[in-house]
């Protein structure tokens, strides 16, 4: 396998950067992995924490089935070793955000093993082919609460309402070796989570976040030390992460310093990192077995229902769409990328296969090119007007059925759209009354083509000597003269026909 060629150029020579990506994904559960609490996003601070959560005298923890039941879902996708027997541990460290005084987590024994995931080749992005990067695990864990610095002149205020939810945390194998790579990572697992259900992705909200583990190195020598920056909330972050770390430990050797082993921030602002702390090892936080949680015990029935209740996922999806419904690899990849476009897509090619009564894959090309270019161009144009509730399957198949039978053409198609975005108005009311049809009356349109090449004579000749590039004129001509409204096969036929027979 070829390796990316993205090196840091310092002034002793190149440098190769290591990148490991420890994921946390907040797992898609209406209460917490613990407790009852609810997990809806938004509510008022301290308004979702129960007595477990809030770490009161006497409570018990109860682990969450579905919390569990998701993340060996996730297990399931990524093809990892999904372990029947694990258990959680105390990490015990202090925190203002963390009422217990210890998170409940899974060190020695996760829910899930070793697993794998692909990144595709994207040469222009420096990834010369495809990848597999490497799993280590996924461990269930808490989540802490949240300090707010900015509410008061003097006081920090602590809200507890994320106190207690179901986290994953998918740790990758320092197997990257750009931040086009991991930025292709991230991408492909948020994808996957998305499909399987088990975390809605939503990075903005914090309910996605990665830890970027980077270090540096000649290319073939030995693990440099590494540094971790915490919770990074965006795939752009992630790659500048990336590039402003590696280069800074490449100055900071270079000039004679030694990289130490820290927990960094990131500052979008500066496009910088900053140390927050020096790294713990495990034996600093006095892991041990929660004694008030039995192990994990997973049962086969149990294993089967969650292998049977998972969807067709995006490797899957991309090969069926070009080995089944003939797609390029291009609008496979795009159609693929995001839970809400192959949505859209798979409602779309159903109605339109159907409006036209024919097979999915006979219509697969024109509804991917209609989905992945015209409609989106077509809303773009018309920004604010657009009313996204008009554009329903029906409304779009009814076009591309006038379109299929020749009736419009690709210029009416657009327009009628518009006026589908715009008013809601049934398509094919718009094409008969606005004048939107295409002509393929043979005699109108045979008309035209005389008097075209009448008025023309001096431009035949030269085509029927041998210029035939002229062609693209008469069609030219003919369509201006019938305002664009003329079948352009019946058009280009009659044309043939008459300047070349």
């Amino acid at each position: 396998m070829t390796e990316s060629t993205y090196r840091i150029h310092g002034a002793t020579g190149e440098w190769e950067v290591v990148i490991g990506l420890e994921v946390h994904a907040q797992v898609t559960s209406h209460s917490k992995l613990f407790s009852g609490a609810s997990t809806q996003f938004g509510a008022e601070p301290n308004a979702q924490v129960s007595l477990v959560d809030a770490a009161m005298p006497g409570m018990l923890p109860v682990p969450n089935r579905e919390c569990i039941r998701q993340a060996v879902r996730t297990g399931m996708a990524i093809e990892a070793e999904i372990n029947r027997w694990s258990r959680f541990d105390r990490k015990n460290y202090f925190y203002a955000d963390l009422p217990q005084g210890y998170q409940i987590s899974q060190l020695y024994h996760p829910l899930v093993g070793e697993g794998q995931l692909l990144i595709e080749a994207d040469e222009k992005a420096g990834i010369p082919e495809d990848k597999m990067i490497g799993i280590e695990r996924i461990h269930v864990e808490q989540d802490a609460g949240k300090l707010m610095h900015d509410q008061h002149p003097t006081m920090s205020y602590v809200d507890l309402n994320r106190c207690g939810v179901a986290l994953m945390e998918i740790v990758s194998r320092p197997d990257m070796r750009s931040p086009a790579e991991a930025g292709a990572y991230v991408r492909k697992l948020r994808a996957i989570l998305r499909y399987v259900g088990s975390c809605d992705g939503n990075m903005e909200e914090g309910s996605m976040r990665a830890d970027v583990n980077v270090s540096v190195r000649r290319p073939g020598e030995e693990y440099g030390t590494r540094t971790e920056t915490k919770n990074v909330n965006s795939v752009r972050f992630v790659m500048a992460v990336i590039e402003s770390e590696a280069r800074r430990q490449v100055d900071l050797i270079e000039d004679g310093g030694t990289v130490v082993q820290e927990t960094r921030l990131y500052d979008p602002d500066r496009n910088e990192t900053r140390s927050m702390r020096s790294k713990e090892d495990a034996h600093d936080y006095r892991y041990f077995p929660d004694p008030d949680l039995l192990p994990l015990e997973l049962d086969e029935a149990f294993l089967a229902e969650c292998r049977a209740s998972l969807p067709e996922l995006p490797d899957a999806k991309r090969r069926r769409y070009i080995d089944v419904l003939g797609l390029s690899p291009y609008n496979a990849h795009v159609l693929t990328a995001e839970v809400e476009t192959f949505a859209r897509f798979e409602t779309l090619l159903a109605e339109t296969a159907r409006a036209l009564g024919k097979g999915e894959a006979e219509v697969a090309t024109q509804v991917a090119n209609w989905s992945l270019s015209v409609a989106p161009g077509v809303v773009n144009a018309l920004g604010a007007e657009a009313d996204m509730a008009n554009a329903t399957a029906q409304a779009q198949a009814a076009i591309l059925k006038m379109q299929d039978a020749g009736e419009i053409s690709g210029g009416q198609a657009k327009e009628i759209f518009e006026i589908v975005l715009k008013t809601g108005r049934d398509p094919a009311e718009i094409a008969e009354t606005e004048g939107l049809k295409q002509l393929s009356d043979t005699g109108a349109i045979e008309a035209v083509v005389d008097q075209v090449l009448a008025a023309n004579a001096d431009k035949v000749a030269e085509y029927k000597a041998g210029k035939q590039a002229l062609f693209g004129f008469f069609v030219g001509q003919v369509m201006k003269a019938m305002a664009g409204k003329g079948n352009p096969g019946v058009v280009n036929g009659l044309l043939r026909a008459k300047l070349d027979g």
